[in-house]
């Protein structure tokens, strides 16, 4: 007889065999024996062998349903942990792939007729946290680790300890202010003094060249522009004594937005919009040219108008021409040589010192130029590794 047709009914069942995903209800859990159809299950429950499982079995009935309960469990369990971590997920989800393992322990052997009896036993024991919906049961897993306990109670220290910076820094800030504004308080308030001699033996007197007769007119008028010019300059004075005050005097907090705003100024200044260099290592980015080049490094060998480059490609050698939107900056491992593509210290070779994810800038330390030896901060977009 011939080998059967690849379509046919025979080889698919064949196929589904070989991959083990047959139906539950015909495995025997006991002699741990997959059977394709109800008439095999039926010979075999008729079999001597699994009569022999029978009668092991029905000595102590509870033992054998507690040893495949608790390794279902087990297994289960286990794969939630490690597949799904503490996420929320649904229970028919791990279900799934738990039975896609040929070997799992089957639930008819177990003490749980459903996977909902399994999900809410799990939520009563404190294995998971169960939650149904309209969609289903949904379990997350509760991990009680040590090591993980320890670990989130090191999070929360560290938050709580950034939560203290910003609250002193917060107050510091506050306290300037307060400070400025009672200063700016003293200042517009006048200070109003009691008229007191300072010896009682003086006399009150009165200048006598500031008042003429009505006759003299020519005195007069001299008397009075020596007075309108007497107190021009002193309103002068007084005015340019309290723009001086006015300038001289800034709150800290006044001083410390300045200084950010004209540290923003002059890196906004020395920004420009095009960054290749010759000789840095680049990424493509860019699907259009295939799977062959995409995620693949290459080094700029040529820059043209500024927002091109000619690359030649590390593992292929081949030459493309890219865009610089198609390409993105490397960073190497510290310890590496780069180049500052970007910002003040522009064109300026260094060496990567650290990096710093949560910022997603990195330590540098000029290697050239008058600032040789200065460690700087740097965005990741505004270096590059050398080739």
């Amino acid at each position: 007889m011939g080998k059967a047709d690849f379509l046919s009914p025979k080889a698919i069942s064949n196929r589904i065999k070989a991959k083990g995903l047959q139906k539950l209800r015909w495995y025997c859990q006991m002699c741990q024996k997959q059977c394709r159809d109800e008439n095999g299950f039926k010979c075999h429950c008729m079999s001597e062998s699994h009569q022999r499982q029978l009668l092991l079995a029905s000595e102590n009935p509870t033992k054998f349903m507690d040893y495949f309960s608790d390794e279902f469990k087990s297994d289960f369990v286990e794969l939630l942990r490690r597949r799904f971590g503490t996420k929320r997920v649904h229970n028919n989800i791990v279900y799934n792939e738990y039975i896609s393992n040929r070997e799992h322990i089957h639930m008819n052997s177990t003490q749980w007729e459903t996977l909902t009896d399994f999900t809410k036993w799990l939520g009563r024991e404190g294995f998971c946290k169960v939650d149904e919906t309209p969609k289903g049961w949904y379990i997350q897993y509760i991990d009680r680790d040590p090591e993980t306990i320890r670990r989130q109670e090191e999070q929360e220290r560290r938050k709580k300890q950034e939560l203290d910076d910003e609250e002193r820094s917060a107050r510091f800030i506050e306290e300037q202010v307060r400070r400025g504004r009672d200063g700016k308080e003293t200042e517009e308030t006048p200070a109003y003094t009691e008229l007191k001699r300072e010896s009682e033996e003086e006399k009150a007197g009165i200048n006598r060249k500031l008042f003429v007769s009505p006759g003299s007119s020519v005195m007069g008028a001299s008397a009075l522009k020596a007075a309108a010019s007497t107190s021009t300059k002193r309103k002068d004075t007084s005015s340019s004594e309290t723009r001086g005050e006015k300038k001289k005097k800034k709150s800290a907090l006044e001083e410390i937005i300045e200084m950010e705003e004209k540290k923003k100024q002059k890196q906004q200044a020395v920004r420009t919009d095009y960054w290749l260099q010759p000789n840095i290592v680049v990424k493509v980015t860019t699907k259009r040219l295939g799977e062959k080049y995409h995620k693949k490094k290459a080094v700029v060998t040529e820059v043209r108008d500024r927002y091109a480059a000619v690359v030649k490609m590390i593992d292929s050698g081949d030459k493309l021409k890219l865009d610089q939107d198609h390409v993105e900056t490397v960073i190497p491992a510290p310890g590496k040589r780069v180049l500052i593509l970007n910002g003040p210290y522009r064109d300026t070779e260094a060496l990567l010192e650290g990096i710093d994810e949560k910022n997603f800038s990195a330590t540098l330390t000029l290697d050239s130029g008058e600032q040789k030896g200065k460690r700087v901060d740097v965005a990741y977009e505004d270096f590059c590794k050398l080739a």
